[in-house]
């Protein structure tokens, strides 16, 4: 298979260092651009970077002597170098949506880590593993957009990434109808670490803006369906959260409570986790994970230090299901924010994406 040439615009940041370091070796595809503001752009990406190197991995070889350029005033030679770029941008929404835009009405398609476009009506919000199908309204998409090969595709929320995957297979079959999600975010999630935000040490926050509606609102995307040229968002489940901001510099964690119109057994559920797997896993994508959920039987489990990290970052990780005596039942999730909940999820999509022919 020939490697397909990409980019990263937006590649400095906490995210963008991610995507680049998961694209330097990828079988797939082929870093070939980078792009950030235009105060780092002709420099080197080592340059660029320094030391706001935030990753617990070196800085790959075959990224340090690319040439930054700017994400803005290079747009048109980045679209014509590459295949496809992946955008970690810091910018207002406003101008991300037009950014993203610009580059898929140059024929270049772009994979979204940012929020910008995730309520656009026929751009798909996709978990690969969950919603595959949302991929079909990319010809709508192009048809507004006036283009051949270019769209917009976006992942969601990083915090959706733990209990959503737990959540979906339960769904359809035993009518998810309600529910209550508390969610513990790593720093990493606001692209910080402790040295660049002390304030967290021994600290935990109870607010993040714009969080607790994205945790509310963006799984009945997910959940909904392409109906001509949009996505039809789902009525249901009912969901109410509340997400805070904890002392860990990687991985986000939920507490769950959920009903259902017929209450499942526990047996049941941990059947359904153990054999869940989506086109992901059928097509054996490079980055997927072989088992999508781990359930642990061990009342402390999953921990933020020990599991995040499990199948590279991009498997989740659930424990301590149980009865609860308002809801059907509760439990814990987690997953790694920074490589599942984002540039993980983001190179996954491209993966799925090219597998299924839409990047040719």
């Amino acid at each position: 298979m020939k490697k397909l040439k990409v980019g990263v615009i937006g590649g400095t940041g906490m995210v963008g260092q991610r995507f680049v370091s998961l694209l330097a070796e990828h079988p797939w595809f082929d870093l070939t651009a980078i792009a950030a503001s235009a105060r780092s752009a002709g420099k080197t990406y080592a340059e660029a970077v320094g030391s706001r190197w935030a990753l617990e991995t070196p800085l790959p070889e075959a990224a340090k002597d690319i040439v930054v350029t700017s994400a803005v005033d290079d747009m048109a030679a980045i679209a014509g170098q590459v295949d496809l770029v992946f955008s970690a941008v810091d910018m207002k929404k406003e101008e991300i949506c037009a950014l993203e835009e610009a580059y898929a009405k140059l024929e270049c398609p772009v994979i979204s880590n940012n929020s910008a476009h995730r309520w656009t009506p026929d751009v798909p919000m996709v978990v690969p593993e969950i919603n595959p199908e949302h991929l079909d309204v990319i010809p709508a998409q192009r048809k507004r957009l006036g283009t051949k090969r270019g769209f917009i595709a976006v992942k969601s929320n990083c915090s959706l990434q733990s209990y959503v995957p737990a959540l979906h297979p339960l769904k359809d079959e035993f009518g998810l109808n309600r529910v209550l999600v508390c969610t513990y975010q790593a720093i990493s999630g606001a692209g910080k670490t402790f040295e660049t935000w002390p304030e967290m040490v021994d600290n935990i926050i109870p607010y993040i803006g714009g969080e607790e509606e994205k945790s509310e609102q963006e799984p009945l995307k997910l959940w909904g369906r392409v109906a001509g040229d949009h996505i039809e968002i789902a009525q249901s489940p009912a969901i109410t959260a509340q997400c805070l901001r904890v002392p860990c510099s990687n991985g986000h964690m939920a507490a769950v409570f959920c009903s259902f119109d017929r209450k499942p057994t526990q047996e049941e559920i941990l059947a359904r986790w153990a054999a869940f797997s989506g086109r992901p896993q059928q097509l054996a994508l490079p980055s997927a994970p072989k088992q999508f959920i781990h359930y642990f039987a061990d009342s402390d489990r999953p921990q933020t230090k020990l599991d995040r990290n499990l199948e590279g970052g991009m498997a989740v990780s659930v424990g301590r299901l149980r009865p609860d005596s308002q809801y059907d039942y509760k439990f814990v999730c987690l997953s790694h924010n920074t490589l599942r909940g984002a540039a993980g999820g983001g190179v996954l999509l491209a993966e799925l994406l090219r597998a299924e022919g839409w990047l040719d």
